[in-house]
């Protein structure tokens, strides 16, 4: 039997989302064949099976969150097991999915330590459990009387009364949603009261008042309990059900989970960073033309042509003049570190919360490379195959909101960089051309170019000479040849 662990997906992220299985136990898999997809921190991975054989068990359930060296699905290979190997339990548990308790986490066994490795090869471990992601449901509708909740359950509001197991008379069109994001205690001010929590971590509940909830799709998180101790009883749960269907909505809760939760850390760091701006409007009039022309070019067949990519290559002649640009600051060491490879970060954003893959060694590419680099990034961020290796290590970022008609702003750097340069949206409008007795006025293309730094490693001149030489080149790419 053949125990497929989560790997180390690098970079020191410590655990993944299982968010979609391909397979279901029974089916036959093939050497190579992709079996479930992860969610990290920073990508979406698609994970395939190292042996043929048939699926034994899945070890856990989409949305569990499992640490780096689970195991987190058994394939029957045909081989016995070693002998005395330990028998794995526990796995049942990690696939109630389908009856999930409120407020209850799964829980699967540590794997054994095992060395990291590259990315996605080799196993390390945390002592973090498996968690249950959080699940919506429809609410079905209860009774209007709450002694018909209690009839229907067994049930009454008396501390120390003992319930039976009686299955509820109602048909059940939700599952339990649990929380994901920590919560206030009972009695404080907010939308909802929350129920005061067992030590560990669930509202107090009995078990029947649990099933109820489940069946009504109601989350218990969300409840004030009015019984001995903070306790939810089931006229509360009763009650806030009927608000439920009588359309009072309580406040819609997402989980912060892998690309959002890392974004989320990510931006508290950069506050941490003095952060300054410069930005100024540019004639980008002869960008457009370049990149109509460029369409039709043969050399570009195939290609998307956008702004983007002529603002790629002017960030990289204009990082030559000004390598300082492209550093970091190593506290530890009290050192400005200047990096020789440029690579190019650009934001993107998806369902999943922004992603920063970078092109790397973007200075090195010529600008049909930058168009091909660029596309396949585009491609991959479509496709959700972004990997933690290709936002990994990034130098500089572009963030382009001008594709959203935004015209400006002010971006926030990234962890390890030292400067981020935002491109506004291209506005037709009237603009001054040439000089002296030729000055007048035009319709022109023109754009809004940001530059944030870190104050620390950049001044405002340094910033500024910057952006003047990048501002140049869009304004007119035949300069380039002088970079």
């Amino acid at each position: 039997m053949f125990e497929m662990k989560l790997p180390d997906p690098g970079e020191g992220l410590l655990e993944a989302e299982i968010t979609q299985w391909l397979v279901a136990p029974g089916d036959t898999v093939e050497v190579n064949q992709v079996v479930v997809e992860v969610e990290t921190a920073k990508s979406l991975v698609e994970l395939p099976a190292a042996v043929a054989g048939v699926v034994a068990e899945l070890r856990c359930a989409e949305g569990d969150v499992v640490p780096v060296g689970s195991v987190i699905l058994t394939i029957d290979d045909g081989r016995p097991g070693e002998p005395g190997e330990p028998v794995q339990e526990g796995g049942t548990q990690a696939l109630d999915a389908e009856n999930p308790s409120p407020g209850r986490e799964q829980v699967e066994p540590s794997a054994e330590p095992a060395a990291s490795g590259a990315v996605l090869v080799g196993y390390g471990t945390t002592d973090a459990p498996v968690t249950r992601r959080a699940r919506k449901g429809v609410v079905a509708a209860p009774a209007p009387a709450t002694d018909q909740v209690h009839e229907s359950y067994g049930l009454d509001d008396s501390p120390g009364h003992r319930t039976e197991e009686v299955h509820p008379t109602g048909k059940v069109d939700a599952e339990a949603h649990e929380p994901a994001l920590p919560r206030p205690e009972a009695g404080r001010s907010g939308d909802r009261a929350i129920a005061v929590k067992d030590p560990v971590g669930r509202p107090l509940a009995k078990p029947a008042v649990r099933r109820l909830a489940r069946d009504l799709g109601i989350d218990l998180a969300t409840i004030a309990g009015t019984g001995p101790n903070g306790a939810i009883t089931p006229t509360d749960v009763a009650q806030a059900a009927a608000g439920e269907a009588s359309g009072r909505r309580g406040p819609t809760r997402i989980p912060l989970r892998g690309v959002r939760r890392q974004m989320l850390q990510s931006m508290q760091a950069s506050l941490q960073v003095p952060q300054a701006s410069v930005w100024m409007d540019v004639d980008v009039t002869n960008t457009v033309e370049l990149i109509e022309q460029l369409k039709g070019r043969r050399e570009f067949a195939g290609l998307r042509i956008s702004p983007i990519i002529v603002l790629a290559k002017a960030v990289c002649l204009a990082m030559a003049r000004h390598p300082e640009v492209n550093s970091s600051l190593d506290l530890d060491r009290q050192e400005i570190v200047v990096r020789p490879d440029v690579n190019l970060g650009i934001a993107a954003a998806t369902q999943r919360g922004l992603v920063v893959p970078n092109i790397k060694s973007a200075q090195d590419m010529n600008l049909l490379e930058l168009a091909q680099a660029l596309n396949d990034l585009v491609t991959k961020v479509r496709e959700g195959r972004i990997t933690p290796a290709d936002a990994a290590h990034g130098t500089f970022t572009i963030t382009n909101v001008g594709v959203f008609g935004v015209e400006g702003g002010t971006p926030i750097l990234n962890p390890n960089e030292s400067a981020i340069l935002l491109l506004g949206t291209f506005n037709r409008r009237p603009w001054v051309v040439g000089s002296g007795e030729d000055e007048r006025l035009e319709i022109r293309t023109i754009a809004k170019l940001t530059l944030t730094i870190d104050h620390r490693v950049l001044d405002g001149e340094q910033a500024s000479r910057f952006l003047a030489d990048v501002a140049t080149i869009l304004a007119d790419p035949g300069l380039s040849l002088l970079f």
